[in-house]
């Protein structure tokens, strides 16, 4: 198992090599998952372009470390480009990902190719929504709210058709650091990228599931809106995590992306 110590936390993650020219993809997961979310996105894209996936910190096998804002989160990704020395990186954030890949861009904007946000926002939900979810953790676990979670990350067609997977998904939900998810909901609760999402400059998709119960389309698109020349689309029967559901319909969106970023590099040679 590859791991790799920044900033005094280890963080856990997965490198795949290509040839070829094409940036590296960097992916980064949703609360309450770590990066084998994205198993089957990688299974589908291997050797066609670099790919890196890492449990953030409080998620998955990394180190749970102090989480007080998603610049915590930026911290860690910023230090993985680096140490991998990357370069230049299309950055693949869902849900919170999508908050911290805007993070690393209003830090960092000269190392981002481009931009794939995935069923995430500027801002997503309210303070006090965040509190309650925070306060009901606390005093009774991840447990408390995981059906209620699940029924936003997957379509009712998932709940009735997949039942392993969704036993598999609740598992990996529960099974995360107490600390890591809640210091990481309170990291969602005060992100506001507003304004930065403003002040993107790179090609940037903004990708929902039609069925999202927790960032639903209208709310993505209202990112795509604030992001000037942002492509928006729609995973038809799809919830929250895309990536589990719908990995083709995502996949595709990816691969288009990609190139239309390789024929802009071409067309302004």
């Amino acid at each position: 198992m590859p791991f790799v110590t920044i900033g005094g936390i280890t963080l856990h993650h997965r490198r795949i090599e290509a040839n070829g020219s094409a940036r590296p993809i960097v992916f980064i997961n949703s609360l309450g998952t770590d990066f084998r979310s994205w198993d089957q996105v990688l299974s589908i894209l291997g050797g066609e372009m670099p790919l890196l996936v890492y449990d953030k910190r409080g998620h998955g096998l990394s180190d749970i470390g102090d989480i007080s804002s998603i610049d915590d989160h930026v911290d860690d990704l910023c230090g993985l480009i680096d140490y991998f020395g990357l370069g230049k990186v299309v950055l693949c954030g869902l849900s919170v990902g999508g908050l911290i890949a805007q993070g690393f861009h209003a830090r960092r904007p000269e190392g981002v190719e481009g931009l794939i946000l995935c069923d995430t926002a500027h801002k997503i939900g309210t303070t006090d929504s965040w509190n309650t979810r925070i306060a009901t953790v606390e005093g009774k676990g991840i447990q408390e709210i995981a059906d209620g979670v699940l029924k936003v990350w997957f379509t009712p067609s998932f709940h009735a058709t997949r039942s392993a997977e969704l036993d598999g998904y609740w598992n990996m939900l529960t099974r995360q650091a107490l600390a890591g998810y809640l210091g990481t909901c309170a990291a969602v609760r005060d992100a506001d990228f507003t304004e930065a999402a403003r002040r993107i400059a790179v090609p940037t998709l903004c990708i929902a599931g039609d069925q999202d119960g927790s960032t639903p389309p209208d709310l993505v698109r209202s990112l795509a809106d604030l992001i000037p020349g942002a492509r928006f689309e729609i995973i038809r029967d799809a919830g929250h995590i895309p990536c589990v559901e719908q990995p083709e319909a995502l996949t595709a969106l990816i691969r288009d992306f990609i190139a239309s970023l390789a024929l802009g590099a071409e067309t302004h040679g």
